[in-house]
């Protein structure tokens, strides 16, 4: 009755039975009763289909099935896509209210979000930043905000920034639905203030409705330093081969490195263990950096420790170190010999500090979270520190937007570019420098410091050459400043004598973050230091206000090292939480007190 193909086909898609299993035809010894699909007494067994072989209706409804289980896959991954676009959005709105309320700097308020994609929310909201004169005309002449009263107005810029100047709306739902209706009145809008300004381009437009000459965008290679504590340069540079890159060898000047195109790179010619990449290279994926054996971090950024070089066995303090990455080059320099002591205010940034130095292979170093200010240099602590690097919180003006080609704003550096400084600008600008000047003299205070090096990623003269001659004169002959890097062709600005001893890094001419490396010497019978900290300052150094900020001001004051910021984004501290309560680590664990027992001490004859 049921033999044949029949019988086959149904015992192969009904029960799952595989082709090359075909059971034999059923015999009739089975109780007729028990075959009964419906028996009130026997099992419930599906009936055999009625066909020889599956139907059309059958086969169009499996793959139906099939299709609709699809479609509902594509459309879930659609409803993910569409709501981590608006997320963006409504994070980007969030950081620019907060910005405007003076809540933080751009960068803090950014990498304090809870968006994943960090580069991708900080493009946006400098590129709204950057075109804020631009979108702010756009929006009074169109009649998006009269149309859509509901709509936000940080929200409508960030849109219309997509829609007219960046890459198009990436959200979906009713966000896009509304641009799409307002798009061609925008588009007029836009048209239309080209005409009236006489401009062709967005940035001859940003020009002329800025009221200033707009930054040209820099593209920035992308530098990596060989961690020498994991591996070797020449090593590295053996593994990107493997990795399909070629190499070129040394970048001797500004046109070989913009010749960087596709899987080229090359050693920098100023620091041997920098190589260099094409911009927009991405390593974060890769194996080497995973593991620690190379270190994203600008050319400009190694210099401070590379002109400190500190041999193999000293004593160094490095005094605002977070997020580490100049202490893991140090420690690189010593090859892990001696002791680094790495001061941070922050108890978040020493967490950070501590999983990168981890990372890195760090083992010679001593996290402590203190107010540098409020070390005692005459401490015995500190008595055998000979060499310091002096890194503090800056303007950031330095800066270039790799994610974004715009300065930090909303707090941070206010869009200071050394023209049309508004007053609030100026302001933090004289805050930034009493800070920087006090810490600096703090730091030639400690009597058996050797050298010391001082660097920011600012531009400012107050920042630099003003706190540099500051601190010569509170000096009183015991320090004077070395001529480093001999073949760099950009020098101090010459504000003082000795001025041309300092090295600044230009974006347009070094192809590095704006920077400024000084290196202050320890003269022959210079004397023991003592405090240089001197009340109402000296010498020459009267352009530089002594007034400190306080605690909480350089709290807010604090500003991110720019080019670390791959390293900020992507370091885990959680782990780190009780470790550093204590105020103290050492070597990645917790410093304990012994205690000594005398009770405990027992000679020879006790013994016996």
């Amino acid at each position: 009755m049921w033999g044949g193909c029949g019988w086959w086909w149904w015992e192969v898609h009904e029960t799952g039975r595989s082709e090359g299993s075909r059971p034999p035809p059923p015999t009739w010894s089975t109780t007729p009763l028990q075959c009964a699909p419906r028996h009130r007494g026997g099992p419930r067994l599906k009936s055999p289909p009625r066909r020889l072989f599956p139907s059309r209706r059958l086969l169009a409804d499996k793959y139906k099935t099939k299709e609709r289980e699809t479609g509902e896959e594509r459309k879930s991954l659609q409803v993910r896509v569409v709501s981590l676009a608006m997320a963006l959005y409504v994070e980007a709105m969030s950081v620019l209210e907060r910005a405007e309320r003076k809540e933080g700097s751009l960068k803090s308020l950014v990498y304090r979000s809870s968006f994943k994609n960090v580069k991708q929310l900080y493009a946006l909201v400098c590129g709204v930043l950057r075109y804020e004169p631009v979108l702010h005309q756009l929006l009074e002449s169109s009649r998006l905000l009269r149309s859509e009263k509901r709509l936000d107005r940080q929200l409508a810029k960030l849109l219309v920034f997509d829609l007219l100047l960046g890459h198009g709306v990436k959200c979906g739902g009713r966000w896009k639905v509304m641009m799409k209706r307002h798009a061609a009145e925008l588009g007029s809008a836009l048209a239309r203030m080209k005409v009236r300004h006489g401009v062709s381009t967005n940035l001859d437009l940003l020009t002329a409705v800025g009221g200033r000459a707009a930054t040209k965008e820099v593209l920035l290679p992308r530098y990596a330093r060989v961690n020498t504590l994991k591996t070797t340069v020449d090593d590295a540079v053996d593994y990107f081969k493997r990795q399909g890159f070629t190499f070129i060898g040394a970048a001797d000047c500004a046109q070989t490195v913009d010749d960087l195109k596709g899987k080229r790179f090359a050693r920098d010619i100023d620091v041997p263990e920098v190589l260099v990449f094409p911009p927009k290279t991405d390593l974060h994926d890769d194996q080497l950096y995973k593991l620690g054996n190379i270190i994203l971090q600008d050319k400009a950024s190694c210099l401070p420790a590379f002109v400190l070089a500190p041999p193999p066995g000293s004593q160094v303090l490095d005094c605002c170190a977070a997020p580490g990455n100049k202490t893991s080059h140090l420690a690189a320099i010593m090859k892990n010999k001696g002791k680094i002591l790495a001061v941070d205010l922050s108890t978040e940034r020493v967490a950070t500090m501590s999983t990168q130095l981890l990372r890195a292979g760090v083992s010679c170093h001593r996290l402590q979270c203190a107010d540098f200010l409020a070390l005692d240099p005459h401490d015995p602590s500190y008595a055998r520190v000979q060499y310091v690097l002096l890194d503090p919180s800056c303007s950031g003006s330095g800066m270039v937007g790799r994610m974004g080609g715009a300065a930090d704003r909303g707090g941070d550096s206010g869009g200071v570019d050394g023209t049309g400084q508004t007053a609030s600008s100026q302001e933090r600008l004289r805050a930034l420098s009493a800070f920087q000047a006090r810490a600096l003299r703090h730091a030639l205070g400690f009597p058996g410091a050797l050298r010391v090096v001082y660097s920011t990623c600012s531009v400012h003269q107050q920042e630099n050459e003003d706190v540099v001659r500051q601190a010569l004169a509170d000096s009183a002959g015991a320090f004077r400043l070395v001529h480093i890097l001999p073949e760099w062709r950009r020098r101090g600005l010459p504000v003082f004598p000795g001025a041309e001893c300092c090295v600044r890094a230009d974006p347009h001419e070094d192809r590095t973050h704006g920077f400024f490396v000084a290196l202050f010497e320890r003269n022959a019978g210079g004397g023991g230091g003592g405090d240089l900290v001197k009340p109402g300052g000296g010498g020459n150094g009267g352009d530089v206000d002594t007034a400190v900020p306080s605690l909480e001001l350089r709290r807010d004051l604090g500003c991110p090292d720019g080019q670390n910021q791959e390293k900020e984004e992507e370091a885990n501290g959680g782990g780190m939480e009780t470790l550093v309560k204590s105020g103290v680590t050492e070597g990645g664990k917790t410093k304990k007190k012994r205690k000594r027992n005398k009770n405990k001490r027992k000679t020879c004859a006790d013994s016996t």
